[in-house]
């Protein structure tokens, strides 16, 4: 899909709080995107701070960072700057967090472990003003609206329990959450416990088992190469 850039300059915002994460991915718009103007952010926090200074015209936001959530940044970006696009890229598999990331308002998602090529495609799409998904995701959405699936386990959590629960998986002691999220510990003993209840989760440590067994680590992956074929 072409894009025309504004004569102007097309100015995005990366809100990642790896580095590492946001220098690839600067370096991915140069040159396709021309004349391109990229600012990067470490936090929700920094970000809305940014865009209350200077319009942009493409936000990508990653989904695990401390503090604000990608989830709860989103939601955030399209009430205060319904106008912006909002591209998720994340490590987490579709099946967590896609149809959440579009419900919040995002216009496109996808994970961090897929091609440059699949990424600046996604870019194109969303700038144009267009919606991204995985054609996998797209026959899934579908199947679940004509009720012919049910959703998975993970969507039996609110977005609240989700980030914790992907929190606990990381290894944040319960007071450290409270902390990032600015909660209670009473509060976030109780979304743990409400965890435990929808997932039927018996202890930390099967929390825990079961978060790797659904690809919630986080390890980084910034795939600049060509497609590669998924295990």
């Amino acid at each position: 899909m072409s894009v025309t850039w504004p004569a102007n300059g097309f100015r995005v915002l990366l809100v990642d709080d790896h580095a590492v994460v946001r220098e690839g991915l600067k370096r991915l718009f140069d040159p396709p995107c021309h004349p391109c103007f990229v600012t990067e952010a470490s936090t929700g926090f920094q970000a809305l701070e940014y865009l209350r200074r200077q319009p942009f015209d493409l936000a990508i936001v990653d989904l695990s960072m401390p503090g604000m959530s990608g989830l709860e940044l989103t939601r955030r970006l399209k009430g205060e700057f319904p106008r912006l696009a909002v591209l998720v890229l994340s490590m987490h598999s579709e099946d967590q967090y896609a149809i959440r990331a579009l419900q919040a308002g995002a216009s496109g998602y996808v994970t961090k472990d897929s091609a440059a090529t699949e990424l600046m495609a996604a870019v194109r799409r969303v700038a144009s003003g267009g919606v991204f998904v995985s054609s996998t995701l797209a026959e899934r959405m579908v199947l679940q609206f004509n009720g012919q699936s049910q959703p998975a386990s993970l969507q039996l959590l609110s977005n609240r329990e989700l980030d914790i629960l992907q929190r606990i998986v990381d290894g944040q002691r319960l007071v450290d959450i409270a902390d990032a999220l600015h909660l209670s510990i009473k509060t976030v003993s109780t979304h743990k416990r409400h965890i435990q209840e929808k997932l039927r989760l018996d202890s930390t440590a099967a929390m825990v088992r079961f978060g790797l067994e659904h690809r919630m680590g986080t390890d980084i992956v910034i795939n600049t190469g060509e497609s590669e074929s998924r295990s």
